[in-house]
């Protein structure tokens, strides 16, 4: 699930395989309406597909968004896969 306010989104619930066409579409249409910022901290559980998504709304926003709250296991498969540029530094 995807909440709106302001220019942040809060994304919450499961960023895994199940879930990642759903969340995809419902990012680029909250994107649409100018979020800049992904607010993490409510994502319960990730897998690969989580970066696909990330990866799909910084493309499609075509400006750098602002990745927040990441998971230890979000932030690991980012390194994995040589993104830790697309997550902002923890806190």
């Amino acid at each position: 699930m995807i909440e709106q306010q302001g220019d942040r989104l809060h994304v919450r619930g499961p960023m895994t395989m199940g879930e990642a066409p759903r969340l995809r579409a419902a990012g680029l249409a909250a994107l649409a309406g100018g979020g800049a910022r992904i607010d993490l901290t409510g994502v319960e559980a990730v897998d690969s597909s989580a970066l696909a998504v990330l990866l799909a709304w910084q493309r499609a926003a075509g400006r750098r968004l602002s990745f927040e709250g990441a998971s230890e296991s979000l932030r690991s498969l980012a390194t994995l896969y040589r993104l830790e540029d697309l997550l902002d530094p923890p806190a």
